[in-house]
Formats: structure tokens, sequence, C-alpha cells
């Protein structure tokens, strides 16, 4: 549900694009806008009605919706699958051995996510999740040995500067959620650290000796189910999805299909508007988009922010949009 920039992959959904990948739409024109705004209208609409969902229904079973959301995915790919329309990899007991420990990274890091939506808005979560950026810097420095120039520093202190102050000016601030979004930052910075090096060893472990995109979505979605259903129980989730009347309301259950058809809808249309464009248009598109998600998250669910917060908000917006022009100075 979600959004990274960190060397092309998509951390809350747990993908990976490449752009030497062939192209999986027939040619049509002006490919390259539509692609772009798909990709943008899908990651928006994906967390504003998660927000929905969570907030204004006040649905209080997040890893219901994460499991529901998550077996759509399954389901869709499955037929396509089925019907020749892409291919994917089996899912043989190696490399389920292989993927698992990430997996449960990548479990961790959707809850949280979830935890946190409910209980902050959605401009100061845009914000927060830039910290992702400076624990995944660090982490890349120390256990990779990789250097970054001063520009990037830079950026990375500015962000945790309009964090700081974005909190501190938070009108509707709310502890829980703040501790659950700070959670899900160092598990989404863990799940970018250790996604590559899994996906060398499980490309090592498959029939055809490659991972492509529909396969790690299969591959992750379907690995979540068993986790996630053993963790609902462990919430007592159980007790709450047997009482609520949320549930026969035919309305609600479209809106939590439609979450779960956005979260497919932005691994097609990311990869579709990376084939188009580039990293470096995608990677500064992402940090853009966070701009129009703020505000739209700030008018439809009248979140009550003051000055000094708008402020704050904006500084880490533009911060995003610094440190993704200073990583692609970085990659020159």
């Amino acid at each position: 549900m979600k959004s990274y920039e960190n060397d092309g992959v998509d951390l809350e959904d747990g993908k990976t694009r490449k752009a030497g990948d062939k192209p999986i739409l027939r040619k049509i024109p002006n490919q390259a806008l539509l692609s772009g705004l798909a990709y943008c209208i899908s990651s928006c609409s994906m967390i504003l009605v998660n927000k929905f969902v969570l907030s204004s229904y006040n649905f209080n079973a997040g890893i219901f919706l994460m499991l529901y959301q998550n077996f759509v995915s399954v389901i869709i790919v499955v037929i396509l699958s089925l019907m020749g329309l892409i291919t994917t990899e089996p899912l043989t007991w190696r490399l389920i051995k292989v993927w698992f420990p990430v997996n449960v990274i990548f479990v961790g890091m959707l809850i949280t996510s979830m935890f946190s939506l409910k209980y902050i808005n959605v401009a100061m979560v845009t914000v927060l999740k830039n910290v992702t950026n400076v624990i995944t810097a660090v982490g890349e420095m120390y256990l990779f040995n990789k250097q970054h120039d001063n520009r990037v520093w830079l950026a990375l202190f500015l962000m945790i500067i309009s964090a700081v102050s974005g909190g501190i000016t938070d009108l509707s601030f709310n502890a829980v959620g703040y501790t659950w979004q700070i959670a899900n930052c160092f598990l989404t910075a863990s799940y970018s650290l250790t996604l590559r090096r899994t996906m060398d060893t499980a490309k090592q472990v498959t029939q055809s000796g490659n991972l492509n995109e529909f396969s790690m979505v299969l591959l992750n979605n379907t690995l979540s189910l068993p986790l996630g259903l053993i963790l609902s129980f462990a919430f007592n989730e159980t007790d709450y999805l047997y009482t609520t009347p949320l549930l026969r309301l035919p309305g609600f259950w479209l809106v939590m299909t439609l979450s779960g058809l956005l979260g497919l809808a932005i691994s097609f249309t990311s990869m579709w508007f990376l084939h188009q464009t580039g990293a470096t248009t995608y990677s500064l598109v992402g940090s853009l988009n966070k701009i129009p998600l703020s505000i739209a998250g700030i008018v439809l669910f009248n979140v009550p922010t003051s000055l000094q917060n708008s402020a704050s908000i904006l500084f880490g917006l533009v911060a995003g949009v610094v440190f993704a022009r200073a990583k692609m100075r970085e990659k020159i």
C-alpha cells in the first residue's frame, strides 16, 4: 500500500522492476504520459482508500484488510497466469525457504503501515516515511560500505527536521500511530536492504533462473496469507470480525475489493511507467506524487492543521524531491 523509490523496489508492495524487462503492453500513443498518470492515480488512490476503510469506516482489523488485499492479488495473478497472459515461477519448497525470511519483514511492513495510517493523517504519513530513506542510507553505509555525497546527506537531514517539526506541530498527534509509523520505517528499510540479496539467491533456485515481477507478487502475497492469519488470531481480530456489522455491508466489501485491485494496479502501472521512461523519471515522479496525495489527504478527511504544520509538511515533501534529485546525480 503503498511506495518507494529505492533502486526501483516498491517496498509497500514488495515488487521489483527492471528497466531491461520486456514491455507487456502493446504500443499506443503517449504511453509515457498515460503510464505516468495511471501510476500516480493508482498509488494515490490506494493510500486514500486504505485511509477511508480504516478511519472513515472505523474498521479495527488492519491485518484482515491486508489479508483480503493480498488474497485478491493472488487470485488475479493466478487467473492471468492460467489464461497465459503472464508467466510465473512455480512456488517450490526451495524457493519458499529462501524467500520466507524476507516475507516476514514484508508482512510486518504492511501491517505497521495499516496501523499507522489508521491513527495518522495521510500528509504526515508521507512525511514520516522519509525517515525510511535515512535508515536505509545508514544501513547501506554500514552493511555494504556504500558512500553517499553531501547533497544526499543534506536532503536526509532536511527530512529529519521536517519529520520532527511536523510531529511537534501536528494538531492530531497520536503517540500510538507515530509508534507504528516508526516501526514501519525500520521494517521498510530492512526490507529494502535485504531484498536484493534475497532475490539473487532466489533466482538460483527457480526453474528459469529468473524471478519476474508477477512471480514476486504471487510469492510475497501467497506466503503472507498463512502468516497474516496467525497474526490476526494473535491480535484477537477474529472476535471483532465476528461482531462488526461492517462485514454485512456490500458497500464495505466493494471498497475493500477496490483496495486490493488498486494494490495490484500499482504493480502493473509502475512497471509500465518504468518501461516507458526510466528509473530517474520514475523516482522523481514518485516524490512529486506525494504532494497532491498530501493535499488530498488533508482535504478529503478534514484534517485539522495549522500554518506551522502545513509548512513542516511542505518542507518534508520538498526534502523528498531534493533527495530524489541528489540520488540521481549520485548515480551519474
